[in-house]
């Protein structure tokens, strides 16, 4: 057979994420915190954007201080298509000023009286602080403080050392495992009392033996029955240990007196809070929706950059200067329409979010309807995976409290003669109907089956009973309060 070359012509259809695409999907799934991270970076790497300050004006102030000023709008009038054909004269001009928004409701006015960056700072010691403080006072060798130092560093944020072995630490430190069980003894003898325990056990026995020094059936129980307290097995503790049941009870009332968590009193090590992204309020009897833009840069073209340009452009230059800064141009352009899509894309989720949970917002968590992506995608006309990257790590703050925007999407749980209830409607009522039932007596999930039933909601024992370990309730025999 004969080798030949030859040319052919085919035609395929292949879907390329542009990158102006891909940047703007990447910045509608991040939240505001990642968001402003990655403002403040594209700012450092692009000389070209700058944040737009506040500029006051002594004429636009009235008497009272009350800032009336009116703010001009830009426009985008460029598609990503014709980058190279942009007007960059007209749409730097038009992008000098910060875009419209509620970024000034955080502006001073004269008499107000602020506290000073110093008034607001505090500080509080964490649990790893306390007890580096308290090792070091402690007339140890070189070699036995590093070992406590790597006890401490161990410990999770109840206190307890169970991220490492014992083991482990001796192998880290080139020490005998003898060596680390002594400074971990000491370790264990710091304030607060059951630290640096290996496991619960342990730690409820450290401080059993500290606050009940000659309680020797409190003791065993927490030695050798801690599954059987946990199952409320008094009868059966009483007969292996010869006592009664009743001083079995009084003994298991002292251990609920001790702390399971004997670390968690302190700081955590790494702050950790929820900051909204939006805002829901009621204003004039309507829910209205607001973009929380505080700490976010409002970006502009740097005026030095514009005066380069324009010089550029006068003199007909055509050289790598002027080619820099075009190509920092379309970079600025893409990030600042990005944001602005992400902004309004989820305004247009949220708004929408509202008009179909109005009845939670009015009523409660009981009156959830049900809601899937599809739903709302259809009714703002985009895909159900741009609702999915909008309501990803995205909180919403309400006078119900602070929601992450997927606690509105649920699935649907029948209802006989009636609409059907969200999923979560139908674990408020569960978690309503075991707050409100006898301590000692407390309902099985067949008995809430029937009470659901009662109020024409068809739910099976297996689902009440998933839905009752997702909210962290224990079982009917675990819930039993003899005391």
């Amino acid at each position: 057979m004969a080798l030949e070359l030859r040319q052919q012509v085919k035609m395929t259809q292949q879907l390329r994420m542009t990158p102006q695409l891909q940047q703007a999907i990447k910045l509608l799934q991040l939240s505001r915190m990642e968001l402003i991270s990655e403002v403040r970076q594209e700012m450092v790497e692009n000389p070209v954007l700058e944040e737009a300050r506040d500029v006051y004006d002594a004429d636009a102030m009235g008497e009272s201080g009350e800032d009336e000023r009116v703010e001009e709008t830009p426009e985008v009038q460029a598609d990503e298509n014709d980058i190279d054909q942009i007007d960059w004269d007209d749409y730097m001009e038009k992008y000098s000023a910060p875009p419209p928004g509620n970024h000034y409701s955080g502006m001073r006015h004269r008499g107000d009286d602020f506290p000073t960056l110093e008034q607001t700072l505090s500080t509080s010691e964490s649990l790893t602080e306390n007890l580096l403080s308290q090792l070091r006072m402690k007339e140890l060798d070189e070699s036995q403080e590093y070992v406590g130092g790597l006890i401490i560093g161990n410990l999770d944020e109840a206190g307890l050392l169970r991220s490492a072995t014992v083991e482990e630490i001796a192998d880290d430190a080139e020490v005998d495992i003898a060596e680390v069980e002594e400074v971990l003894e000491i370790v264990q003898g710091f304030d607060p009392v059951g630290i640096a325990a290996r496991d619960l056990k342990e730690c409820l026995l450290i401080q059993a033996r500290h606050r009940h020094p000659e309680h020797e059936l409190l003791h065993a129980i927490i030695s050798e029955h801690i599954s059987d307290l946990e199952r409320k097995s008094y009868s059966k503790i009483g007969r292996v240990q010869g006592v009664s049941k009743e001083e079995v009870i009084e003994a298991a009332k002292m251990v609920t007196e001790l702390e399971p968590r004997p670390g968690g009193g302190f700081a955590s090590d790494e702050a950790r809070y929820i900051t909204p992204d939006i805002y829901i309020r009621r204003i004039d009897g309507e829910w209205v929706a607001t973009l929380n833009e505080d700490g976010l840069p409002k970006l502009r073209i740097s005026q030095f950059y514009r005066n380069e340009l324009a010089k550029k452009k006068a003199n007909g230059d055509d050289d790598e200067v002027k080619d820099y800064i075009q190509e920092k141009l379309r970079g600025a352009m893409w990030l600042i329409r990005s944001i602005h899509q992400r902004q309004s894309t989820i305004m247009k989720v949220t708004e929408s979010i509202i008009e179909f949970q109005k009845e939670f917002f009015e009523n409660g968590v009981q009156h959830l309807r049900p809601l899937v992506l599809r739903d709302v995608a259809d009714d703002i006309e985009m895909h159900e995976s741009t609702v999915s990257r909008v309501t990803n790590n995205k909180y919403v703050h309400t006078p119900r409290g602070v929601f992450e925007l997927k606690f509105f999407f649920n699935s649907s749980i029948t209802k006989q003669g009636g609409r059907d209830l969200a999923s979560q409607a139908v674990k408020a009522k569960i978690r309503e109907i075991i707050a409100n039932e006898p301590p000692e007596k407390p309902l099985s999930d067949a008995k809430i089956v029937g009470i659901l039933q009662e109020e024409q909601i068809d739910i099976a024992r297996r689902t009440v009973a998933k839905y009752r370990e997702m909210m962290g309730i224990l079982s009917s025999s675990k819930r039993k309060q003899l005391f």
